[in-house]
């Protein structure tokens, strides 16, 4: 098993908790991730190709609307 490289964003503030310079950054099974190492908040972005394939073969079956 490889190990995986994380890396720290200088400078950056925790959306969550306000923490600044707490954030780190790491790639997983081609998913972007980036994670607060304070308060554990994460937040994940995959890559273009897997995120043009996941929209490309949704679709919507109906819209559910409380009343």
């Amino acid at each position: 098993m490889a190990r995986q490289r994380k890396r720290f964003i200088a400078g950056a503030t925790c959306p969550k908790c306000q923490s600044v310079d707490t954030l780190m950054l790491y790639i997983q099974n081609n998913v972007e991730t980036v994670e607060c190492v304070s308060c554990g908040h994460q937040r994940t972005q995959a890559d273009d190709k897997v995120q043009s394939k996941t929209r490309a073969s949704e679709s919507v079956i109906g819209v559910f609307k409380p009343d």
